[in-house]
């Protein structure tokens, strides 16, 4: 009998559970979707944000990191320290290494810039990869490089690539206080040893890069005498924002307990992949960019509270058209329960059938927003991110979590309502 009269209900009144469904399932569709990009927009934003630079930088240990951190340059940023560049390849080999997005090395030269047979003045030269094909220690190939790695930089002219022998490019300041631009010839001088290069590209960076000469690696440490050896390495990766844990083992790793000291080191937090760069790279010790690995946390925090609240807030809604909708239903329906009441029905079994229409209605809401909600995730993810969000398992069951609890809260106004309801009152029209 019970459920011959929710179905009734559920046929006479199908208007106004019509729109209970499409209350719950327009909340139901944007909580499935802001969860589903919520969960899914840490590898996101990072992605994003990668194309703005490096966050990571290795450096021979022992040697001065002023240049690189502070844009101080001592002697040019010079020293006596170096990198092997043929163990560059072992940091994809880290147990991070599908979050290694690019990284190039740097091998940083004092020349002197030759103007005239009667003058010169000493530059900085810095050679580096462009393009690099790089064979890696696992059998797999990589293509990396400055010109992704540096992809806002405003280029006039074009890239350097692996096959410029004898081409410069030359930072926007540099060009314009030796009076250099595309197709002119530069002269650099390294001890006795004297190159012309030729200005395919000067590049504006927004820093100071602009004062700077590039070439590639090769001809870098051929002027300087350097073969097979680097300055520095800058990465850029993907990561985890930081925390409690991850401040503590960059401090020192070694204050961990074991079972902390996996699961930070299971972690991509930014001290995680510089500490295992370190073990596979000699005498190098990696430094986060603290400005760029804060922002990328701070925007991944702020985007995934935004998310949080349009949840909250298109949740918050449904639970106010929802408590509208059944206490209107509860009203017009007044005549019909106080007649129930009058012949013996008691309040909770009264509750127990309005609820259960509620609930139906609700749950039928709540499958239909939810695949709406994973189509409107799939958009916001092109929209935005320019590609698809991963479904989450987890945020069906807590959608589904979700609509029960909004149900159950839209519902407390129309039960306290059909609660106070007098028999004798409602029969009698008053």
């Amino acid at each position: 009998m019970f459920w011959r009269m929710v179905r009734g209900i559920l046929f006479r009144q199908k208007a106004k559970m019509l729109l209970i469904a499409f209350t719950v399932a327009l909340g139901a569709s944007l909580a499935t979707a802001m969860l589903n990009v919520m969960f899914d927009v840490g590898d996101k934003v990072n992605q994003e944000l990668k194309t703005y630079g490096a966050n990571i930088n290795v450096s021979p240990r022992g040697a001065s990191l002023l240049d690189e951190l502070y844009g101080v340059s001592e002697g040019f940023g010079v020293s006596d320290k170096y990198l092997n560049e043929a163990e560059l390849g072992n940091i994809k080999t880290i147990f991070w290494a599908f979050n290694i997005v690019d990284f190039t090395p740097y091998l940083n030269v004092r020349a002197r810039l030759i103007a005239d047979s009667a003058s010169a003045e000493e530059v900085r030269l810095v050679g580096a990869w462009f393009d690099h094909h790089l064979e890696l220690p696992t059998g797999e190939a990589l293509d990396t490089g400055m010109r992704n790695l540096k992809s806002w930089w405003d280029v006039q002219g074009r890239w350097l690539t692996g096959a410029d022998v004898n081409g410069v490019m030359v930072g926007e300041a540099a060009a314009e206080k030796y009076g250099l631009s595309v197709g002119d010839t530069a002269r650099f001088q390294t001890g006795s040893q004297a190159r012309d290069f030729t200005v395919v590209g000067v590049f504006s960076a927004g820093g100071a890069e602009d004062e700077d000469f590039y070439l590639t690696l090769a001809n870098a440490q051929a002027l300087a005498d350097k073969p097979g050896l680097v300055s520095r390495v800058e990465v850029s990766a993907l990561t985890t924002p930081d925390n409690e844990l991850s401040r503590r083992a960059a401090q020192d790793p070694k204050s961990l307990s074991i079972k902390e000291w996996e699961t930070w080191y299971c972690t991509a937090y930014v001290s995680a992949i510089c500490y295992q760069i370190d073990e596979v790279i000699s005498d190098a010790v990696s430094k986060p960019v603290r400005q760029v690995a804060e922002s990328e946390g701070l925007v991944l925090e702020k985007t995934q509270l935004l998310m949080a609240l349009i949840t909250v807030l298109s949740l918050a809604g449904s639970a106010l058209g929802i408590s509208n909708l059944v206490t209107t239903s509860v009203m017009e329906r007044a005549a019909e329960i106080g007649l129930l009441k009058a012949v013996g029905a008691y309040d909770g079994p009264i509750s127990a059938l309005v609820l259960a229409e509620i609930l139906i209605t609700g749950i039928v809401g709540g499958i239909v927003g939810y695949f709406v909600g994973l189509g409107f995730a799939q958009i916001i993810g092109q929209s935005v991110f320019g590609s698809s969000i991963d479904i989450k398992p987890m945020v069906a069951p807590l959608v589904g979590a979700l609509v029960f609890l909004v149900t159950m809260a839209g519902s407390i106004p129309s039960i306290r309502l059909l609660l106070s309801l007098r028999p004798a009152e409602v029969l009698h029209g008053r």
